[in-house]
């Protein structure tokens, strides 16, 4: 290999020439000879440098980008991305004996409200309250950054019977989880909670917000918070930049009783659909 480690190509490979050279340039990322917010040099030097077209390049950027590794700024150039974000216990790190996880997130992600208003709910979040999708629901909109990048659009949706002339309906941040200040403003207590996750493109905005292409895939995320008669306190909403996301969950496994049915039903934790 070069002092550059960089072989070029080998033409005689199966391997189309596109993913030799992204082979090489994901090894310099992983090596890191090109750290975090380090700009690439430019699609025609990398031509030049590999000894192929242009459009050969931008085929292995266009793949380096969907896997999370690069991020392209327009008018600016191609960088590469930062370290993934891990979804560690999903919102359960809200509550609970886990109170504490918004500080150590706050260390490394910055979340910024962007706007509270009334609106029409998408579908989802009308089905979980099970009202028309033409019902006007409070909706708190944010965007979580690291220092380089938007790595979260969200969003929390709440009735309006229930922030009505409170701060929940003000464009204000509490330096505290939100459930807490709904709990505080309602008088009722979040008891149990669904999550449920999703693979799927993202719309144009959301492309948009968080850099990414059109055809690379996001996770999203749909919170719904009951409170001890299960009925809806919020409706909360979450999308990531798929290659960027790692979604990791802890639990115990249950000791097997001796009397269980070993024939019984499949394992109920993975639904097909």
């Amino acid at each position: 290999m070069t002092e550059t480690g960089i072989d070029g190509i080998n033409p005689g490979a199966a391997e189309h020439p596109h993913r030799q050279i992204a082979a090489q340039l994901r090894a310099k990322i992983r090596r890191g000879d090109w750290a975090a917010g380090e700009q690439l040099p430019s699609i025609p030097a990398l031509a030049q440098l590999f000894g192929v077209a242009k459009q050969t390049v931008q085929r292995t950027i266009d793949q380096l980008r969907v896997e999370g590794l690069l991020i392209t700024k327009p008018g600016s150039g191609t960088y590469v991305r930062g370290t993934r974000r891990r979804l560690n216990r999903l919102s359960r790190g809200r509550y609970g004996a886990h109170r504490g996880y918004h500080a150590d997130l706050a260390a490394r992600y910055r979340q910024q409200l962007t706007e509270v208003t009334r609106a029409t709910p998408p579908a989802e979040v009308a089905d979980a309250y099970g009202v028309p999708d033409s019902t006007l629901l409070v909706v708190r909109r944010h965007l979580v950054r690291t220092q380089d990048a938007v790595v979260e659009v969200g969003a929390a949706w709440l009735r309006p019977q229930d922030t009505a002339g409170t701060p929940l309906e003000r464009l204000e941040s509490f330096g505290r989880p939100l459930y807490q200040e709904v709990e505080e403003v309602t008088g009722r207590r979040y008891v149990t909670a669904t999550d449920t996750i999703t693979a799927r493109l993202p719309t144009r905005e959301e492309a948009e917000t968080l850099q990414i292409r059109p055809d690379t895939p996001v996770l999203h995320l749909l919170h719904v918070a009951y409170d001890g008669e299960h009925k809806v306190i919020e409706v909360a909403q979450a999308t990531w930049p798929g290659p960027m996301t790692t979604l990791t969950e802890e639990y115990r496994v249950p000791t097997p009783r001796p009397d269980a049915d070993l024939d019984g039903d499949p394992d109920p934790g993975l639904v097909l659909g």
